[in-house]
């Protein structure tokens, strides 16, 4: 008999309520590797330590031996992790962003029947937001009210340069770079090609943030002209004819003005490339159309390494209670053997997701909004859709 493919991927259980769903989701793809694959192909799982978890046991709330880890091996995939406040790093999700150069952080975001909605037509919200992760503000570049360092800065920009800002101010600094942003919408378009994606939309707020998020826009149409040519059509050339098959419109629209057209016209937009505070509130924003953080997985992907993660908070509050929703980290794990290649065991994961949901079994978020729905615990939906996942694959 032939020796299995094993491919070794690298876990971090999270905090709070994150060793929970981090449990189900190993359940979940284990299962659907197992039944797409039989012997041929598995997963060894490989701890790496961040977070509370890490700290308790060295001290340190990001291990090198862990980012070392996921470099070594390529791929990852995390429950939450909390930031601490007012001590220790400033934030594990953005060092591990950054250390590794995770430049894009990829959030599809679609609307399974059954889930309840703020909106009358969350089925017509089909969209895969794609933010830059290593720029911005997120840099953390800022110095405190009163600080020398922002009175030294305030005085230069003073002197040197005629700008005043306000005594006692808060400064803080927003690094944009061309190389940057054309990594993450390069990325973005490429990914709009491949999956036949109608267009790619550049949102930024370049009327006000000219040089920034201005150079945003500019750099990525420039991008588009220099590197893919006529398969990208800007949409000012609409009017000239027909798109031509396999091509992607390329867009534009202020952030502002974006985040009314999502609610009103998200049949328009299908692939969103932005910059990272943008890229944050649009997500967000986003999943809660389509049924909140609880739905929404997500990937920080670079050209060397990608981590797959929750994308709701650690809730300590639910810790231990077997309580909530571990969709958002197994439809993400689902994004990660994709990502892997394995795409029978990707599509079963989230085939078996939607009918579990469709037949009315859902966590407490779910089911305290649907009078007729049946209320599970975090294991017990994970069960549900390893059910599904059995049928499913048995059928084919």
């Amino acid at each position: 008999m032939d020796e299995p493919y094993v491919r070794t991927v690298g876990f971090i259980e999270g905090d709070g309520i994150g060793p929970e769903i981090w449990r189900a989701t190993k359940a979940v793809l284990d299962a659907a590797v197992e039944l797409a694959y039989g012997s041929q192909r598995r997963i060894r799982w490989r701890e790496l330590l961040a977070g509370e978890k890490a700290f308790r046991e060295t001290g340190q709330w990001l291990p090198s031996e862990t980012v070392e880890a996921i470099r070594e091996l390529g791929v990852a995939i995390k429950g939450p992790l909390t930031t601490p406040v007012g001590f220790g790093i400033r934030s594990i999700n953005v060092a591990l962003r950054q250390v590794l150069d995770l430049y894009a952080c990829i959030r599809p975001v679609r609307y399974i029947p059954g889930v309840p909605s703020p909106m009358k037509h969350p089925e017509r919200v089909d969209m895969v937001v794609f933010r830059e992760n290593t720029e911005d503000v997120y840099v953390g570049i800022e110095f405190p009210s009163g600080s020398p360092e922002a009175e030294e800065l305030r005085r230069f920009l003073r002197e040197r340069h005629g700008m005043e800002i306000r005594s006692g101010s808060a400064i803080g600094i927003k690094p944009m770079s061309p190389e940057g942003s054309r990594k993450l919408i390069r990325r973005a378009i490429r990914f709009a090609l491949e999956r036949n994606y109608p267009s790619l939309t550049l949102m930024h707020k370049g009327n006000i943030m000219k040089y920034t998020e201005g150079g945003f826009r500019q750099w990525g149409y420039d991008l588009a002209r220099e590197e893919f040519g006529d398969r990208v059509i800007p949409e000012s050339r609409l009017g000239e004819g027909p798109v031509p098959p396999g091509c992607v419109v390329l867009k534009d629209r202020l952030a502002d003005q974006m985040f009314q057209q999502v609610l009103l016209r998200p049949e328009d937009y299908h692939v969103i490339a932005t910059p990272n505070l943008n890229g944050d509130y649009l997500s967000d924003a986003l999943a809660a159309q389509v049924g909140g953080l609880g739905m929404a997985p997500g990937a920080n992907v670079g050209d060397q390494a990608a981590l797959f993660e929750a994308t709701h908070g650690s809730a300590p509050k639910y810790a231990g209670l077997d309580k909530v929703n571990p969709s958002s980290l197994i439809l993400s794990g689902a994004m990660m053997l994709e990502h892997l290649g394995w795409m029978e065991a990707a599509s079963a994961v989230e085939e078996a997701l939607k009918r579990t949901i469709s037949k009315g079994i859902m966590t407490y978020d779910l089911a305290r909004q649907i009078s007729s729905a049946r209320e599970v615990t975090c294991s017990g939906f994970a069960e549900a859709v390893v059910r599904e996942l059995e049928e499913g694959l048995s059928s084919t």
